[in-house]
């Protein structure tokens, strides 16, 4: 399996909350949030890793390169205006094979990324599967409504009859790139813009329920991922 995983963000706000390192590298029970997705990667049939990370994180780009890894970890050090345009700058890497792309403050547990990669394996006649969950935790939440046939039916941006959000992990096949392309020319620059058009030209998408996903965007989210690590899942 080929596995993207995009750590291009800043984290300013984690910075002016009194925390020194880059975002890819607060860790979460001592164990950098980046180096838990790349465990997670190798754990789960890594052919190759390919990730970006912004220009104006060295530690990050020093941290990454002194990795000893069973598999080839790709690097790429660019800023890009936002999460859709750091995906289309891996499209080299990506766009001959489905993918697993993750963000890098995507925190969960293991054994429910055990179940998505099994639905990965096994599942078929769909454009992609994306993690969901009912855990709302992020300002601004990508929100997921669901058809009676147990497919994703629409993305939006506000609470409507949804009852779940994205979850920051996400399978694709190959063909999503030529609509990722065409939204970068006409001017969009967020990953949701990718989701929504998907969903309207009628890609097929499986949501897979996990119970939380914590996304690490402040200070406090570090102890609240500690705490759900700590617990065990029902």
């Amino acid at each position: 399996m080929n596995y993207a995983i995009i750590a291009a963000g800043e984290g300013e706000r984690l910075k002016k909350e009194g925390i020194n390192c880059s975002k890819p590298l607060v860790p979460i029970s001592g164990i950098p949030l980046i180096r838990r997705i790349i465990n997670t990667c190798i754990n789960h049939e890594a052919d190759s890793i390919i990730c970006i990370i912004n220009e104006e994180s060295p530690d990050v780009r020093e941290y990454l390169r002194s990795l000893i890894l069973p598999v080839k970890l790709n690097i790429i050090i660019q800023s890009t205006p936002s999460s859709l345009h750091s995906l289309y700058r891996m499209r080299s890497h990506l766009e001959f094979a489905p993918f697993i792309l993750m963000t890098t403050d995507s925190v969960f547990h293991e054994k429910e990324f055990d179940a998505f990669y099994h639905a990965v394996k096994t599942g078929t006649d769909r454009d992609g599967i994306m993690a969901v969950t009912d855990f709302i935790d992020d300002e601004k939440p990508l929100y997921v409504e669901i058809d009676r046939h147990g497919r994703i039916e629409k993305f939006s941006d506000k609470a409507t009859k949804a009852k779940c959000v994205t979850g920051g992990i996400y399978y694709f096949e190959e063909n999503i790139y030529p609509v990722a392309e065409q939204i970068i020319h006409d001017g969009g620059e967020r990953l949701r813009l990718l989701l929504k058009k998907l969903a309207d030209k009628n890609y097929s998408f499986q949501p897979f329920f996990f119970s939380k996903i914590i996304d690490v965007d402040h200070s406090t989210d570090i102890s609240k991922a500690e705490s759900f690590l700590s617990e065990e899942l029902r």
